[in-house]
């Protein structure tokens, strides 16, 4: 049942005897392409595309490509744990709230305190896990809904921020703190020439070949678990075709890091974040749960899964994360301030959303949530290279997130009409 509720097809009956195990396909639909799983990526490279043209190339040049990972990694960082909330069927409003709160806390104890930078993130994050847990007990065990409760903390935490400041910054932050957040990793094996594209770190190149081809192998043994599986799969032109067009994307970016200042600290932590996460949302237990309890949380009770547990323990997480987010921000910023994280919960939701995650839950992926967050922030990027005013932005930042849940919605009804 908990497999049902994750948005995985059920198996087919077995062939009869001495029948051949063909793959199922759909009717009449040999190079069918499943848009609510693959809408995000094409919606993504045509926003690409159209700030590439409208911006003369400005957009995809080597420090301006820097410039978007560095400058939004909190806000990915958030989008993961945020995806996690939302495919269990509940939001967080307080997100925000806890990135200024617990980069007020590093700031105290890293600056005042002058505590050693590797205790104090620890301490940090320890922190976040406390109000996380906080939250997590209101709504997992005291059934209050986590809107009201993460509201609550919106205003809490934001109030706590500006007591612990004395409502002032405080910094300047460690270099260690500060190269994590704006800082590249070193040239270890030296640059390599790429012809017209000049000189390119050689070890950034090699760190891109290496995902490329983790990609090719993963997407490939996924495809061979779902024939196994005699579950409805792409057709193999197809899905080359989607690995070549993401390899060319990874590799695009990779190149144009790589002839900067190489892979931006931030940008390495991020990546690990991305496959730890997607591990646990495809292969854990844990990852199952979570999407059986946003499918049907009566159907996940009754099968057995700790719904309040589960519950409690996604929060946690939100606010461990929210804490590696803040000291992220506090460091690239150099100091902590009583308006950190103003509305980078709103932005954190967004990229959910925009990444495919369902409004009642049970659906969504955090490559997904990785991916609207990145088209937010070209969108910003974007805007801002064409010098447009901020109400502009505002404007098309609302219409993208409307359409991206007007499509899932509309995904749905049509699903729903072809069974």
């Amino acid at each position: 049942m908990a497999q049902m509720s994750s948005g995985q097809a059920p198996a087919r009956q077995s062939p009869p005897a001495g029948a051949a195990a063909v793959p199922p396909r759909a009717p009449g639909s040999r190079f069918s392409v499943n848009l609510r799983q693959g809408g995000i990526y094409i919606a993504f490279a045509l926003i690409i595309v159209l700030f590439s043209f409208v911006t003369d190339g400005e957009l995809l040049k080597p420090q301006n490509i820097s410039n978007i990972m560095v400058q939004n990694s909190y806000i990915l960082i958030l989008a993961i744990g945020m995806i996690l909330i939302i495919i269990a069927g509940h939001i967080d409003l307080s997100a925000g709230s806890v990135v200024a709160l617990t980069g007020a806390i590093s700031a105290v104890l890293m600056v005042d305190q002058h505590m050693a930078w590797p205790l104090a993130v620890l301490v940090t994050l320890a922190a976040g896990a406390l109000i996380g847990a906080w939250q997590g007990y209101w709504i997992a065990y005291f059934g209050i809904p986590a809107f009201i409760v993460t509201l609550a903390g919106m205003l809490i935490f934001r109030a706590l921020t500006m007591t612990v400041l004395g409502n002032q910054g405080i910094g300047p932050f460690p270099d260690a703190v500060r190269t994590l957040s704006n800082g590249f990793t070193p040239s270890y094996l030296g640059n390599i020439g790429l012809g017209p594209l000049d000189g390119a770190d050689l070890f950034t190149l090699l760190v891109g070949l290496v995902a490329v081809a983790a990609i090719v192998v993963t997407q490939w043994r996924a495809r061979q678990a779902r024939i196994g599986y005699r579950q409805k799969v792409d057709t193999l032109p197809l899905f080359l075709l989607r690995i070549a067009a993401a390899s060319v994307v990874v590799m695009t970016v990779i190149v144009q890091l790589a002839r900067f200042k190489n892979l931006p600290w931030v940008l390495v932590l991020l990546a690990a974040l991305v496959l730890a996460y997607s591990l646990l949302t495809s292969r854990a237990v844990f990852g199952r749960h979570i999407y059986a309890i946003g499918g049907n949380v009566h159907a996940a009770g009754l099968s057995g899964i700790k719904v309040k547990s589960v519950t409690f323990w996604i929060f946690v997480n939100m606010g461990v994360l929210a804490a590696l987010a803040g000291v992220i921000f506090a460091g690239r910023l150099n100091q902590a301030g009583p308006t950190a994280g103003n509305g980078f919960e709103l932005d954190a939701i967004a990229a959910a959303f925009i990444g495919g995650a369902a409004v009642q839950g049970g659906v969504g992926k955090v490559v997904g949530a990785i991916t609207g967050g990145l088209i937010m922030a070209v969108i910003n990027n974007g805007m801002s290279l064409i010098g447009a005013p901020s109400e502009r932005v505002m404007l098309f930042k609302g219409l993208v997130l409307l359409a991206a849940v007007a499509f899932d919605v509309w995904a749905k009804r049509r699903s729903g009409s072809t069974r």
